[in-house]
């Protein structure tokens, strides 16, 4: 199976000056389309320190310029191979607009204050799961886990507040590079990254990145 991707071409110049306003622009594109579901979903990928991938998807609920930010429980796989390993990368697969933005950088723990905050925004239904899954644990049946989900149910009804279990919380992945991709015809894509300069950089170029941040044109 092969798709021709018909698309407006993406030039350097028609970028934003730094990666994470470029990708406000993209996500609030995705988020209007009819089509792209949850334009917030994002595969995660992480390995542990001898360099075995793992890969799910994951829902992203917060980005500025410090990063990109998941909340997960920290014992799960991704927790622990995070602890291990911090190196990270996140894909959004916005396949009905032919578009992907890849980044990769390192993913560092939300302070706790912001932890509960969020978590308090969460569904009593969510909040009651984040409780009842030992996220990645091996378990013998749904029963079993039903049974955890119905026996916290009974503990904290609706109208009353969930503590936030201490091993559950947020990731911010602070990016190192991120990759901006057009699908064209032909498998001429457009592949546009910004790159963190190590020392900050300058004002950067007019119609170019901003400071900290160089473009590079990648090959498709």
């Amino acid at each position: 199976m092969r798709e021709q991707y018909r698309t407006k071409e993406l030039h350097v110049e028609d970028l934003a000056p730094d990666p994470v306003e470029q990708f406000a622009r993209w996500f609030e594109e995705a988020a209007e389309h009819p089509e792209i579901h949850e334009p917030n979903a994002m595969v995660v990928s992480t390995a542990t320190p001898d360099g075995r991938p793992s890969s799910r998807t994951v829902l992203l609920k917060h980005y500025d310029d410090a990063g990109f930010v998941f909340f997960t429980n920290y014992g799960s796989r991704k927790g622990g191979e995070l602890a291990a390993n911090p190196y990270v990368s996140l894909l959004f697969p916005w396949h009905p607009v032919a578009r992907q933005v890849i980044v990769t950088g390192r993913a560092v723990r939300t302070g706790r204050d912001e932890t509960v905050a969020y978590f308090r925004t969460r569904p009593h239904g969510s909040q009651l799961g984040a409780w009842a899954s030992a996220q990645s644990s091996v378990i013998d049946s749904r029963e079993e886990l039903l049974a955890r989900y119905e026996e916290l149910a009974a503990r904290y009804p609706a109208d009353e507040q969930v503590p936030v279990p201490p091993e559950w919380g947020g990731f911010r992945v602070v990016p190192e590079a991120v990759e901006f991709w057009q699908g064209h015809e032909n498998r001429l894509h457009d592949r546009l990254r910004y790159v963190r300069t190590g020392d900050g950089g300058g004002a950067g170029e007019a119609g170019g990145p901003g400071a900290g941040w160089r473009v590079e044109r990648l090959s498709p």
